[in-house]
């Protein structure tokens, strides 16, 4: 026995696909367990600067000429 897909049935297990991973992409983040590695995910953009040295004198431009 042939099955054959039309382009409804097709698009349809598309539509079904793509809800089932948004819900599961939205408990995933929205779950509390996951809430520290967001926590330390948030600050990864300032993770390479640098700590300033308090024991150097802050540098300052002279606007004298």
């Amino acid at each position: 026995m042939v099955v054959e897909m039309s382009s409804g049935m097709i698009r349809g297990l598309g539509t079904v696909v793509v809800f089932v991973a948004f819900v599961g992409l939205t408990l995933w983040v929205f779950n509390s367990k996951r809430n520290p590695q967001f926590a330390e995910a948030r600050l990864l953009p300032f993770a390479d600067e640098p700590h300033p040295d308090s024991t150097q004198e802050p540098v300052t431009r002279s606007t004298r000429p």
